[in-house]
């Protein structure tokens, strides 16, 4: 097993941190509305964890294909992530509640032991798209759990159409992947 370096302790602290974070957001919803669409775009707190728990994974499989030399062909010829990311929201309005909060956790757990035990040296490998795999890490992972508190925090206070701008600040473009996951936006998604 590889030594855990610095960074990659930080990439694991700040996606505990941020998943901590989403978790403590998404237990403020009243259980009778976790399953109301309507949270982020047409998704519920369903739909919502289910589509963190994919990107999880997403990100846990670069990291497998990073650890098996694989990465520059990962990504290659998928479906894109618009079509992604409406699957997994279909298959969420499908599953009860306790079920994808059990895969998200799953997902996340996997996650967390991949990246822990990542070598250093595959952060600035690249995927057939041109991410390297800290980028995958960062979106898939920590700015994705912050971006959906974010979501869920603007639902409380009203503010959810205000603030899809607020986030075009920062150096990802899971904005845009999310506005274009949800089936009602057309905008191109990246991973």
């Amino acid at each position: 097993m590889p030594n855990q370096n610095r960074r990659v302790a930080e990439l694991l602290k700040g996606l505990q941190a941020a998943r901590a974070d989403f978790l403590a957001a998404i237990a403020d919803v009243d259980p009778a509305l976790r399953t109301t669409p309507g949270l982020a775009g047409e998704w519920s707190a369903r739909e919502l964890l289910a589509h963190v728990g994919f990107w999880a994974g997403h990100a846990s499989e670069a990291i497998h294909r990073a650890e098996e030399g694989e990465l520059a062909d990962f990504g290659a010829g998928e479906i894109t992530v618009d079509e992604r990311n409406v699957i997994v929201a279909r298959v969420a309005t499908e599953t009860d509640y306790p079920t994808v909060a059990a895969r998200e956790a799953s997902a996340f757990e996997a996650f967390a032991e991949l990246l822990a035990r990542a070598d250093p040296e595959w952060l600035g490998e690249h995927d057939a798209s041109g991410d390297s795999l800290e980028e995958i890490i960062g979106y898939d992972g920590a700015d994705h759990y912050r971006e959906h508190t974010l979501d869920i925090r603007s639902w409380f206070d009203g503010s959810n159409d205000e603030d899809e701008d607020a986030d075009d600040g920062d150096d990802d473009d899971e904005t845009d992947a999310d506005e274009g996951a949800n089936p009602a936006n057309a905008e191109p998604a990246r991973e």
